[in-house]
């Protein structure tokens, strides 16, 4: 029987927006708490009381600042999940040269500074990634934050887990984006349709995104737009079974565009609908309509 007690433990690369995600959990209601050691989260989860009917979500980042946490959380976290705890594991990273950058803006620490081993901030990241790469491969979900400011991941945050009823369900996340800026590396799936009539061209439509009805109208009108959506719909019924039956608890489809602001737009709204019609969870990010 699983616990009514449900918690995300935030994780991943040092400088890659741990801080920014748990500010955004916080603003969604989650019980927060930062750093807090590994072993010390058996008691955290037993002292939680929901009232009857009711679900305590609480959002924990736990990294390498606490010097046991790779070595014990594979244990705690097995033990805590066979006492019907669900936990979701949320790992965050991003490129090198971004988080070289993200240090030196804010003049920030890197922890595994001063090392015997590690000399620079570039060492120490490289020694970070190595330190936790089976820990990705753990991870539920992994988050590239590289081509995300601070409002755009919390956005992504919200848009993840504001909606969410039960983390023990799948949950599709559609996902527009523009190849100009960079391909989302949380990705499972990824959708090109720079083919599709393009409303940028159309001097009514330019300022206008893929989720006004004058937008949506134009691309969708064209019989190829159409055709892609009833073949990737097919696809998607084929393929949502399958990873439901592996266990699989996300599901991340990126549709993209040249801007990321039109035609993924509209494609990834429509998606939407022909999904949740279907009786899937779905939740959707735009990640750069304001960009394009």
């Amino acid at each position: 029987m699983l616990n009514p007690v449900q918690v995300v433990i935030i994780t991943g690369l040092s400088g890659s927006g741990k801080s920014t995600a748990l500010r955004a959990f916080e603003d969604l209601g989650y019980y927060c708490v930062d750093n807090l050691p590994v072993v010390l989260l058996p008691q955290f989860l037993h002292i939680q009381k929901p009232a009857p009917g009711q679900t305590v979500r609480a959002a924990l980042v736990m990294d390498m600042r606490e010097q046991d946490f790779l070595k014990e959380y594979a244990t705690i976290f097995a033990n805590l999940k066979k006492e019907g705890f669900k936990l979701e594991m949320l790992f965050l990273e991003s490129s090198d040269d971004v988080l070289l950058r993200r240090f030196s803006q804010t003049r920030r620490h890197h922890p595994l500074i001063p090392s015997p081993v590690v000399t620079t901030v570039m060492d120490a990241i490289a020694l970070e990634r190595r330190q936790l790469a089976l820990l990705k491969e753990e991870a539920d979900r992994v988050i590239d934050t590289s081509f995300y400011n601070l409002h755009q991941l919390r956005g992504a945050i919200g848009s993840l887990y504001g909606s969410r009823v039960d983390l023990n369900r799948l949950l599709i996340h559609l996902l527009s984006f523009g190849f100009k800026y960079g391909v989302p590396g949380e990705a499972d799936l990824v959708f090109d349709v720079r083919f599709l009539p393009n409303p940028f061209f159309v001097p009514d439509l330019k300022e206008l995104d893929g989720t006004s009805p004058e937008a949506k109208d134009y691309v969708l009108k064209d019989q190829t737009t159409q055709t892609f959506l009833s073949k990737v719909s097919g696809l998607l019924f084929f393929l949502i079974p399958l990873f439901k039956r592996e266990g699989k608890m996300y599901f991340t489809i990126a549709t993209g565009c040249t801007g990321g602001r039109h035609r993924s737009v509209t494609v990834t709204e429509e998606l939407k609908n022909i999904l949740t019609e279907k009786g899937y969870e779905v939740v959707v990010h735009h990640r750069d309509i304001l960009l394009g």
